[in-house]
């Protein structure tokens, strides 16, 4: 049974979430039943992934591995199936994150529970679907799956503007995703090589054209920007996290805004390696500018939610800054960045929508000496905000060291010079570094705004976090510590394929 689950292991765990949602279709409509069924399937891809990582993935290659390929159009399009060390970093914060979006869902499912766990499942088969597909048209369809659930869940569980954000949302990533098809049709006929497998199209498409090559990097890049997101696309965000409940703030911001980092990594730095250098400083410079903007705009919000989610915006310029500076320590550092954000972006949306559960109101001015009210709440936000500002120790700090490490040092930035001492990518990464100081700035002063000073007395009743909300904040909040505390615990997943990803770039631009 463990050899051929081994054999199948990542079409059944991209089957699972799929039975669960037709499952649950068919429960009553209670909320308990569907939220206790969905748990239990959340739970077993998580315990799948976990078999998977510890039973025959060795870390060490960066290869593919657990292929699986099965005929679905002839042999031009087909259901192949593959995990690197990328691959499977990203696959686990997707099963981390579900289970604890599912226990965070009971009070906003009591409506519709059926419709709301059936369409948590489907977006869970989109995006691991997105993960492992090898093949470029697969990879297309199952991103593009991901728009119905999300839609459904802003439009119907979200707050009084879902409409709007649920709209805005779909216009912005339907026309990204035109962008990408785009590209994939571009890059079939073009490389002649009759087939979707991403191994082959990537390994054919260094012998294009330089103009075909920018035309499918623009295209792909633009959609997966789109997604990051990035400026100037990153304005449905904010709305977006706005108006969706909390659970599915916590997967948006935890694991659907890495499809768009994975996205870069994966099509772009893995297809265009030229192109991508050719382009790397202007990539830095809108890295520069995504990062700096973004923290300013934190310093201007009165809504904690679109304080969290421009910083959101914020930190995943890293991930550009990252993928621009060609080092391996640049290259690691994005991909850890993708991770750690995912943990702390789910906390800090978990511990604002625990706050507005019980006011109505994610006004910062509505609050003041909260401390006293909700102890709980006050300690793990400490924490959660010390993770986001980058405090070491937390899994925060790595990311973004290693970043700046990598883009400060790299000798791929130091062809552009300038008349001044520092080249002109130092130049962009020290105006990136102002973040750590904005960073600090917005999320101390939002929490002296919201749990420190004078006591607004119509609190005094509130109750503090519950044992769910406990359960949820503690398991990614020690995630966050203890990847602070032993980053290799997580870096030896996907370095191997970090590293030979740098390699394939490095190699072809000496050819």
């Amino acid at each position: 049974m463990k050899e051929f689950f081994l054999e199948h292991a990542l079409s059944t765990i991209l089957i699972v979430p799929l039975i669960a949602a037709l499952i649950i279709a068919f429960l009553p409509d209670k909320e308990s039943i569907c939220r206790t069924v969905a748990l239990l399937f959340s739970l077993d891809i998580l315990l799948n992934v976990l078999v998977v990582i510890f039973s025959k993935f060795d870390p060490n290659l960066s290869v593919l591995q657990y292929v699986e390929s099965y005929r679905w159009f002839g042999d031009t399009i087909r259901v192949k199936l593959g995990i690197d060390g990328l691959s499977i970093s990203m696959v686990l914060l997707m099963a981390i994150l579900l289970p604890v979006a599912i226990i965070a869902s009971e009070p906003i499912a009591r409506d519709k529970p059926k419709f709301y766990y059936s369409m948590l499942m489907l977006l869970t088969t989109s995006v691991l679907g997105v993960f492992i597909a090898q093949d470029l048209f697969l990879f297309f369809l199952l991103w593009e799956l991901e728009l119905i659930p999300m839609y459904f869940l802003i439009a119907i569980w979200g707050g009084p503007n879902r409409s709007y954000a649920s709209m805005k949302f779909l216009i912005y990533t339907f026309i990204a995703g035109a962008f990408m098809f785009a590209g994939v049709l571009l890059l079939y006929f073009s490389s002649g090589v009759n087939t979707f497998d991403m191994e082959v199209l990537a390994t054919n498409a260094k012998n294009l054209s330089h103009t075909f090559q920018l035309l499918c990097f623009l295209l792909f890049f633009i959609c997966f920007i789109v997604k990051l997101p990035s400026f100037p696309f990153h304005t449905w965000l904010p709305d977006a996290h706005v108006e969706a409940p909390t659970p599915v703030s916590m997967l948006l911001a935890g694991i659907l805004l890495k499809m768009g980092g994975y996205g870069i990594y994966r099509i772009c730095v893995g297809f265009f390696p030229n192109i991508l250098a050719e382009l790397g400083l202007w990539i830095a410079l809108l890295a520069a500018v995504n990062i700096i903007g973004a923290a300013v705009a934190c310093l201007v919000q009165d809504d904690m939610k679109r304080i969290i989610a421009y910083s959101s915006v914020s930190h995943m310029g890293f991930v550009l800054l990252g993928v621009a500076s060609l080092t391996s320590a640049g290259f690691s550092g994005g991909i850890f960045q993708m991770f750690s954000h995912g943990l702390i972006s789910a906390a800090l949306f978990m511990l604002v929508g625990t706050l507005y559960e019980r006011t109505h109101t994610r006004a910062v001015s509505d609050y003041g000496g909260m401390t006293k009210y909700m102890p709980k709440c006050f300690y793990l936000f400490i924490l959660a905000s010390m993770a986001n500002l980058a405090l070491p120790a937390l899994s925060g700090f790595v990311g973004e060291s290693l970043i700046f490490y990598g883009a400060f040092s790299s000798e791929f930035f130091k062809q552009f010079p300038t008349h001044l001492y520092f080249n002109f990518g130092q130049i962009c990464v020290l105006f990136s570094s102002i973040s750590v100081v904005l960073t600090a700035g917005y999320m101390l002063w939002l929490i002296q705004r919201v749990f420190m000073g004078p006591e607004n007395t119509k609190w005094s009743g509130l109750t503090d976090l519950r044992m769910p909300e406990v359960v949820v904040l503690g398991t990614l909040l020690v995630l966050v510590i203890l990847y602070g505390v032993y980053p290799l615990s997580l870096s030896t997943l996907y370095e191997p394929s970090s590293t030979a990803l740098l390699n394939f770039v490095q190699h072809n631009l000496v050819m």
